[in-house]
């Protein structure tokens, strides 16, 4: 029985044809199964087909890739940049290769580094920006560094891949504006707030007891020199109280780099609706991500309890291999329910419905996680998601905004932001002061 199908225009339009002319019951039914079948398959070819072809002329961005911390954990060469080479087939989700055929024209590579323990911070996060502007530097034919909207456009039309950096959480600032500035000075365009664990200023969306209530005095005070700078403020992983605390605060639109929506999948890492629908007055967009536990609750029951388990057994083994092969064992282990192509689409729409087509856009985290939707498996899948839009209805202006544009207007207006509060106030020179206690 087939039950939802979307059925294609040419097959209504027969079914209207035989019923017109009198076809006898049986014969109709037997022509329409034959045509489904054969408009279905040609459908999806055409779709996919359309998709490249939308995607060859757009600027596909992806907001958030940590292909520059599965260098540094290579166990065969770690943080070795020449050794992880994307000019071959990787044991990961991206290389060179792949990256052309998803169509991608500019990527956020995260330069992600774990916010849990008591640091230091800074060194790490020095190290993890070297190895990503190592990386874009070895590869001058497929890559190109930008900073600005300028940049992407300009290496749009090189041919090459826009290559921006990305922190995952302030953990690296050691709650120093200062820090702030000079990782801006090194090529950083958004910061997300948090990761996983709190900051002294900040609250992450982690299943943890609040810290501040979402952002502090400071944690504004980052904001708005984020704002001064033309940094995009970057609300995943964030909690939803500092999610709200950084829209009441931003003059510029803020970014979502990899999340999808709570009200399709209610786990902590998705935007709950009412951060939705304060988005268009913000002008900010939110970039939906591929995990699969975030795509889907189904995953999510049996994923967070699985990796729970695993976490303590690593922790427990008497050596660091040890604890590598738990954890390899245990990941090879675990059985998933189905995750869809089609189950991502319904995120991308639900953002769309509630927020509105110019706030959503890409952002598959590659290479920071394990498990993946069907058909997005690796940075070669993007067209099979954007056919699945075009089977829906969504137009090539729609898409195009989806792929690209709705960031690139959101950054462009954070730059003209920047300029403005330049050219009114000075750097701020604000210090941290830890609460009295």
């Amino acid at each position: 029985m087939l039950t939802g199908c979307r059925v294609p225009g040419a097959y209504a339009t027969l079914r209207r044809m035989n019923t017109k002319t009198h076809l006898a019951p049986a014969l109709a039914a037997l022509l329409s199964l034959f045509s489904i079948t054969a408009i279905a398959a040609g459908d999806e070819d055409a779709a996919l087909r359309h998709a490249r072809a939308v995607l060859a002329s757009a600027i596909l961005i992806d907001g958030h890739n940590d292909l520059p911390m599965a260098i540094k954990r290579n166990a065969a060469a770690p943080s070795d940049v020449a050794a992880y080479d994307l000019r071959v087939k990787t044991k990961g989700d991206t290389d060179l290769a792949r990256l052309r055929a998803g169509g991608l024209g500019a990527q956020f590579w995260s330069v992600y580094i774990p916010g849990e323990g008591s640091g230091p911070y800074a060194k790490q996060q020095l190290e993890q920006i070297d190895i990503a502007r190592r990386m874009i530097e070895r590869y001058p034919d497929a890559l190109m560094f930008a900073g600005s909207v300028a940049d992407v456009r300009r290496a749009k039309r090189a041919g090459k891949i826009a290559s921006m950096l990305g922190m995952e959480g302030g953990y690296g600032l050691e709650n120093s504006i200062g820090a702030l500035r000079a990782y801006y000075d090194l090529g950083v365009r958004y910061m997300a707030l948090t990761h996983n664990a709190h900051l002294d200023w900040a609250d992450a969306a982690a299943p943890l007891q609040p810290r501040n209530k979402g952002l502090t005095p400071f944690g504004e005070e980052v904001v708005r020199e984020m704002n001064r700078l033309g940094m995009l403020v970057d609300l995943s992983h964030a909690a939803p109280s500092t999610m709200s605390d950084a829209l009441r605060v931003a003059q510029a639109p803020v970014i979502f780099s990899h999340s999808s929506a709570r009200a399709v999948c209610n786990v902590p890492r998705n935007v709950p609706d009412d951060i939705l629908q304060k988005l268009p007055q913000n002008g900010g967009v939110v970039m939906v991500t591929f995990v699969a536990n975030f795509i889907n609750c189904d995953v999510d029951k049996v994923l967070t309890p699985a990796l729970a388990e695993i976490g303590l057994r690593a922790r427990a083994a008497a050596t660091p291999e040890d604890a590598e092969r738990v954890r390899r064992e245990g990941y090879a282990a675990i059985k998933l329910p189905k995750t869809t192509i089609a189950m991502v689409a319904d995120h991308i729409e639900h953002i769309r419905n509630v927020a509105g087509v110019d706030h959503v856009g890409i952002g598959g985290d590659y290479d920071g996680n394990e498990w993946w939707p069907e058909g997005l498996e690796d940075v070669a899948g993007y067209p099979q998601l954007f056919a699945e839009l075009i089977r829906r209805g969504w137009t090539d202006a729609e898409l195009r905004k989806l792929a690209g544009e709705n960031l690139l207007r959101a950054w462009s207006e954070a730059e003209k932001v920047a300029a403005r509060l330049q050219r009114e106030r000075q750097p701020s020179t604000l210090m941290f002061m830890p609460p009295a206690s």
